[in-house]
């Protein structure tokens, strides 16, 4: 049983990530290329990414023996470069702690690059740096386009499901079979520890090292950031840095393996979450309009231009304020980050 204690003020701290996160969804993506699960249609991706996969990636399955992944490789930055950057800074004590924790029960002896990286040798951290650059560009480059865009879509799911039920409603809706009491969000890991898809599995980009089995998680004030990831269908990943928030990443999307051929437009996948009308009053936003403006523009009546102008403030969208008599509605930067095309990993 996993258990995570809220405070009130951690309710209030709860946060829904703006972009994907490239490297997370990098090490997402190698959970699943090497758990033998998912069905036929995984086993074709499989295959054909670790077909696909250049020597410089190599290095980074030395890094993780026996499915092992070091913490420092947990990085949430809004772009890959931010992202490596960020591996790269990771204090020396945090690195060669952990380097010595995934290898403590490995058989084989630590490579000699891992070694030099262990010592802080400034050539091994190329190696890495250029192993998780080369799997991101072979992995994940081809279809960050559309990550990108269901991530869009998930982002306008939990802020209307925020807005209609409450916080503690929405981070039930995430976990399937969670429940959340007292304060408590707790969920029942069906796998168990070290199983396929269980969060005890120590390949999980968000280990701790502790058996989730039975595990509490107490935030006291952190408060917890939402990350989706579209190419895992197991169990929420956490990452629990004791100096920061909760990081808990989440299997989203289609459940499928993600190809160029699949992906949809922004516009079509907001569109699936929002109603067609909601989308065109948030893309109409863009500059402020009355309902009746908005009604002139829509081609419908005030009433019902009036109904999805409601359901967008309420979910934060956008905001209404009294012009004279009329009421001017504008585009909130919530609203706004939600219709833009991000700019993406670079």
């Amino acid at each position: 049983m996993i258990r995570i204690h809220f405070t009130a003020e951690d309710f209030a701290r709860v946060r829904f990530t703006a972009r994907p996160a490239p490297l997370q969804e990098l090490n997402a993506a190698f959970m699943t290329m090497f758990h033998p699960d998912g069905g036929p249609l995984f086993g074709r991706w499989r295959g054909r990414l670790l077909r696909a996969l250049p020597t410089a990636v190599e290095p980074l399955g030395e890094l993780v023996p026996a499915g092992r992944a070091p913490r420092f490789l947990d990085v949430f930055g809004d772009t890959l470069e931010e992202a490596l950057d960020t591996v790269r800074a990771s204090r020396p004590e945090v690195v060669r702690a952990e380097i010595e924790r995934v290898y403590a029960t490995h058989p084989a002896p630590a490579p000699p690059w891992v070694r030099d990286l262990h010592r802080g040798d400034a050539a091994a951290w190329q190696v890495l740096r250029r192993a998780q650059h080369a799997a991101f560009e072979t992995v994940v480059r081809p279809v960050w386009e559309q990550v990108r865009d269901l991530h869009q879509r998930e982002f306008a799911r939990h802020a209307l499901a925020t807005a209609e039920h409450g916080v503690g409603a929405a981070l039930t809706a995430l976990v399937p079979g969670s429940r959340l009491r007292d304060g408590v969000w707790e969920w029942q890991d069906p796998g168990g520890p070290g199983g396929p898809g269980g969060p005890g599995d120590p390949g999980d980009p968000g280990d701790s090292g502790a058996s989730d089995q039975d595990r509490d998680i107490r935030l006291r004030g952190r408060g917890v950031v939402l990350l989706p990831t579209f190419h895992w269908t197991g169990h929420p990943l956490l990452a629990d840095a004791p100096d920061g928030p909760l990081h808990l990443t989440y299997a989203a999307g289609p459940g499928l393996p993600l190809t160029q051929a699949q992906a949809p437009g922004t516009e079509d996948a907001l569109a699936a979450v929002l109603g067609r009308t909601r989308l065109d009053v948030l893309l109409l936003l863009g500059e402020g309009h009355t309902t009746s403006g908005l009604a002139r523009r829509l081609r419908v009546s005030n009433a019902t231009a009036s109904a999805p102008a409601a359901a967008l403030r309420g979910a934060g969208l956008i905001t209404t304020v009294r012009a004279g008599k009329s009421v001017l509605h504008a585009r909130t930067a919530l609203g706004t980050l939600l219709v833009r095309r991000h700019d993406g990993a670079r």
